[in-house]
């Protein structure tokens, strides 16, 4: 097995509806470890800049409102094949097509209220951490 680290949000839906402890329980059950977190409320060029590989797609108008529209939860975490482990707790990302005991199953409403964000793949997980947390935020760097 390979530690690796990964990017996690817990999205503005979930904040709201105070989630955020459950899920952070869920994530730490799974054997992940924090290494970084904040809360943080987006601000429109932070979301369109993190978002910007969607720019072209239909929906990126209504997903940096979305992610604009509260607080959200933004962390790094670690662990063996985290990337991949961290998906698997998440589900799929239609709430309704969510394998039982997974987060979005759990705490999701909707494709784009889907209760949380992780990383795809590891080069993926180096820029979104870097694009909220400094060497210096990360327990460990």
């Amino acid at each position: 097995m390979t530690t690796e680290r990964t990017f996690s949000i817990i999205k503005p839906d979930a904040v709201a509806a105070k989630q955020t402890g459950a899920i952070i329980q869920m994530i730490l059950d799974a054997g992940l470890t924090v290494k970084a977190m904040k809360m943080i409320r987006l601000t429109r060029p932070q979301a369109e800049g993190f978002y910007a590989v969607h720019k072209e797609r239909p929906f990126f108008k209504d997903l940096v409102e979305y992610m604009i529209s509260g607080p959200v939860v933004v962390s790094c975490l670690e662990g063996d094949n985290a990337i991949i482990r961290y998906r698997e707790l998440m589900g799929a990302t239609d709430p309704a097509k969510a394998a039982e005991g997974t987060i979005r199953k759990k705490f999701g409403k909707s494709i784009e209220a889907n209760a949380c964000h992780g990383s795809d793949g590891p080069d993926t997980a180096k820029v979104e951490m870097s694009y909220f947390f400094s060497s210096l935020e990360i327990v460990g760097e």
